[in-house]
């Protein structure tokens, strides 16, 4: 790809951009959210059109009209956000509109599709009976699911966009030996991550990209990581230790007393105390997002009793949590935290809404305009203004929306479940400071988190869950990475 530019409405996202592929080999593509990774690739694959520019695939240049054609010539994507069928089988949304049938072409032939993805499963070394329906499988599975359906393509080119952010570390296992069957078969395999750990060990070369530009391009095996972040953001990014404190040990906010939900949840008590950022960490299926959407009120629980400020208070709707001071931030944001139609200050004001309408139901807007541009400059909201529509947005953009619309309902108690996945290194610095700030001006903060280093620097205290229980509480002084798996594998006998 030579000199690629694209222009959207108030936007330059990419000027001038290059980027190279070998056969056999797996190529990172790096950069901060908005750096127009996605967009470059969406114009490979043939999601969009460039402006300017040229593509050459196989030593002739191509011109791509769509995905179906770019599928057809062997090149493919696997999205971030899976694009599969649930009440399809796995077969079938492999074939999806290319089904095959018999001589008088009436009837779809699943038998066949059914034989063509079994012997696909077969190569990938995956054991899958391609009659499952693909609501019945993990999302790993899912995700092999989407590299097989682009491999029925014969794919020479793979574009996989943050393959392993809902997986667990086994599945990552299983994604890296597939990775590694297709180098052998000479599929050259654009890799876009955020997980600097997986790009060193995976890949060979490593493109960076900054703004919509193209930064430079560097041998993986001959570039510290640090280098790759500095190339990403411009500036170093130190990644310490929270060593701040600002807990108030005497004024407990939240208390969780025998919560229970069948399997899901078990017998969860613990105390959260202003100014505290408390982490709740676990493997996945450990039951942390079930009791942050109990305590929130968007599942219903068993028993259990739940104190705010020493009050017991009953919270049977995420209503009665907002009107009791409690935000929550769901790990799926462009499902349950954003409207992604609707603009960045209808986003923002959607928690407070009541607040800025009269009794004749009438909003005030250009009150909600100029109290979402507060915020927009408050937490450096990367967008051309507030009417901007949130879908447009970048990742890290998007998560700091859903932060403004319960910073702007003033909650005392902010739950953040995986308040960094799928952002990359710079955004994610700029929202641990965020956490701290908020933990400094007296909020208290749950925070989920997967990720072992990001529990260990973010949090003063952590709490510590396996299958549905709390299996143990450390104190961020006795905690290591290893204290917390000893904690996180320790099932029931």
């Amino acid at each position: 790809m030579e000199g690629i530019d694209k222009s959207f409405p108030g936007v330059h996202a990419l000027d001038h951009c290059r980027f190279d592929l070998k056969a056999g080999e797996v190529h990172a593509l790096v950069g901060e959210n908005g750096a127009g990774k996605s967009t470059l690739m969406k114009i490979l694959t043939g999601v969009y059109t460039k402006d300017e520019g040229k593509i050459i695939y196989k030593g002739k240049e191509i011109h791509v009209s769509g995905t179906k054609e770019a599928q057809e010539m062997g090149i493919c994507i696997v999205h971030q956000e899976l694009n599969l069928m649930p009440h399809l089988t796995v077969a079938q949304n492999m074939f999806i509109g290319r089904e095959f049938t018999g001589k008088n072409k009436a009837f779809v032939n699943d038998v066949e599709a059914n034989r063509r993805a079994q012997v696909l499963f077969d190569k990938m070394n995956l054991k899958l009976d391609p009659k499952t329906k693909v609501g019945k499988i993990t999302v790993a599975m899912q995700q092999m699911v989407e590299i097989a359906k682009a491999l029925s393509f014969d794919s020479s080119v793979l574009v996989m966009d943050e393959p392993t952010t809902a997986l667990t570390e086994s599945e990552t296992e299983e994604l890296f030996k597939m990775i590694k069957l297709l180098k052998e078969k000479g599929v050259g395999i654009v890799y876009i991550s955020h997980r600097m750990e997986e790009i060193k060990r995976i890949t060979d070369r490593i493109t960076v990209m900054r703004d919509g530009m193209y930064v430079d391009t560097v041998n993986t095996a001959e570039v510290e990581m640090s280098q790759v972040i500095n190339m990403m953001v411009g500036r170093t990014i130190f990644e310490t230790a929270n060593e701040e404190n600002y807990t108030d040990k005497e004024n407990v906010v939240l208390e969780v007393k025998n919560l229970n939900r069948g399997k899901a949840i078990k017998n969860v008590s613990f105390k959260l105390h202003k100014g505290e950022i408390l982490g709740l960490s676990g493997l996945m299926g450990a039951g942390r997002t079930e009791v942050a959407r109990a305590i929130f009120g968007a599942d219903k629980f068993e028993s259990g009793e739940i104190y705010v400020k020493g009050q017991k208070v009953k919270i049977t709707k995420p209503l009665d949590a907002v009107n009791h001071g409690i935000g929550y931030l769901s790990e799926d944001r462009k499902r349950y935290g954003l409207t992604l139609s609707e603009t960045v200050e209808q986003n923002i004001s959607l928690a407070s809404i009541d607040r800025y309408t009269n009794k004749l139901g009438f909003t005030n807007m250009s009150t909600i305009t100029e109290m979402s541009q507060e915020y927009v400059n408050k937490l450096s909201i990367k967008t051309p203004s507030t009417k901007q529509k949130a879908k447009n947005l970048s990742g890290g953009n998007q998560q700091k929306v859903v932060i403004a619309k319960w910073l702007l309902r003033d909650c005392d108690i902010l739950i953040f479940d995986e308040p960094t996945k799928g952002i990359d290194v710079g955004a994610k610095s700029e929202i641990y400071k965020l956490l701290s700030q908020l933990a400094k001006e007296g909020k208290a903060i749950i925070m989920i988190s997967s990720e072992l280093p990001e529990i260990l620097r973010m949090s003063n205290r952590i709490v510590v869950m396996c299958e549905g229980r709390i299996t143990g509480e450390l104190d961020i002084k006795d905690a290591t990475q290893e204290e917390i798996m000893k904690y996180a594998t320790k099932r029931e006998a």
